[in-house]
């Protein structure tokens, strides 16, 4: 199965026990990822498309042009902050990331601990046949 499908796989099942360590992990990560895009991720992301903060990409509501997403809530101007849904939507993919690969190692455990070595098939109605006559002839001598 290839790594793209399981992973879409895995993002559109519905099983509670990795919907319940998705949330957790996600709550206790949420910060660590947030810095990672807030910080790293999208700082050198913002100076590859021309020195663009995504935390500023606005556009105002009221037609007025301000300098910054700041400057327009300081005048009270209503807005619609799509740089914060596009920063959003990346800390989504890292921690759905982050946790499919958390699963995927955990199922890959569970698989190494449940593969057993199997025991010898039973021999066939031939093969105890064969070993009972064997007997016999041990027997007789």
């Amino acid at each position: 199965m290839s790594f793209i499908k399981e992973f879409k796989q895995f993002a559109t099942r519905g099983n509670v026990v990795d919907m319940s360590v998705g949330i957790i992990i996600g709550a206790a990560f949420g910060k660590i990822v947030s810095s990672l895009v807030n910080d790293v991720l999208m700082p050198p992301l913002g100076k590859l498309v021309g020195n663009v903060n995504f935390a500023d990409l606005y556009f105002a509501l009221d037609g007025n042009s301000y300098g910054s997403l700041a400057h327009a809530k300081s005048a009270g101007a209503p807005t619609l902050a799509y740089g914060n849904f596009i920063q959003s939507i990346i800390d989504f993919v890292i921690v759905a990331f982050a946790i499919f690969m958390m699963i995927k190692t955990m199922n890959a455990i569970r698989k190494k601990e449940e593969v057993k070595p199997e025991a010898p098939p039973e021999p066939t109605s031939e093969e105890k046949l064969l070993g009972e006559i064997r007997d016999i002839l041990k027997n007789k001598k």
